[in-house]
């Protein structure tokens, strides 16, 4: 049994996969994406910046979407392009504003991590850090890149896209957790970020109990969550399985287990 939890619309080709493969899937996400509003200031605009930082796909769906709705659906090469991974990269490329002029650095699929630090270690081997840099993201996170960015000398602008609500999961979902924790069935949940890992002990909180919940297996794509499942040591060493939050990599991190 897999758990995928990733925001609605992220988890249907992975299910389907999982499920040619023999696994029975459900698609419970932990977080709703929210757009937000522009703002009265508006929105900052890529003409303005060196560099611009997309922390996840979601970032640059909806900052593309502010984009267009003001005409400006082009992106300007003098503005590079810093992912935090190859899927938020093809998000990019996929949206149509990009033309072949774009630079875009970001780890490469095969990359051991994919994440802030990885991003940061590619744009400080290009040389100098550009001057103005536009970050954008949640109503929270990559403070750390920001920070890195920052004693550079660079200027970073934090602009916030959306925010992640948790999800409360419905009855017929806690009824299914009490089920499984009666039958003894233990199934293997993906987790990509602390927010969707604090979201799911919540609503597991509500259906099952922590003794079920430490018994579960886990993938996940970052090694700082580990410490946020609140398993034991000896447990997390043999239930948690980790891998890059690529649909292929999570796809083997399940199958492989």
């Amino acid at each position: 049994m897999a758990i995928l939890t990733r925001p609605p619309g992220r988890n249907e080709n992975l299910a389907a996969r999982l499920e040619a493969a023999g696994w029975e899937v459900r698609t419970w996400p932990a977080l709703d994406i929210e757009p937000l509003p522009s703002g009265a200031a508006g929105i900052p605009l890529p003409r303005d910046f060196d560099l611009a930082v997309f922390v996840s796909g979601n970032a640059a769906a909806q900052y593309l979407d502010q984009l267009r709705a003001l005409g400006l659906g082009a992106w300007p090469p003098s503005c590079v392009i810093g992912a935090v991974g190859p899927a938020t990269a093809a998000r990019l490329r996929d949206s149509g504003s990009l033309d072949g002029s774009c630079e875009i650095v970001h780890p490469t699929v095969d990359a051991p991590r994919h994440d802030s630090e990885a991003l940061w270690d590619l744009l400080a081997a290009r040389g100098p850090i550009p001057r103005r840099v536009l970050l954008v993201r949640g109503t929270a996170g990559r403070d750390w890149l920001a920070e890195q960015l920052r004693g550079q000398g660079a200027d970073v602008h934090a602009h916030a896209v959306y925010r992640r609500v948790p999800v409360r999961w419905d009855a017929d979902a806690l009824a299914q957790l009490r089920r499984w924790t009666v039958a003894g069935c233990h199934p293997s949940w993906l987790l990509t970020s602390g927010a969707s890992v604090e979201a799911v002990r919540a609503n597991v909180d509500r259906g099952a109990s922590p003794a079920w919940w430490q018994e579960c297996r886990f993938v996940l794509t970052h090694p700082r969550l580990v410490e946020l499942l609140g398993l034991p040591p000896a447990r997390a060493t043999t239930s948690v399985r980790l891998c890059a939050p690529a649909d292929d990599a999570i796809f083997d991190a399940f199958v492989s287990g």
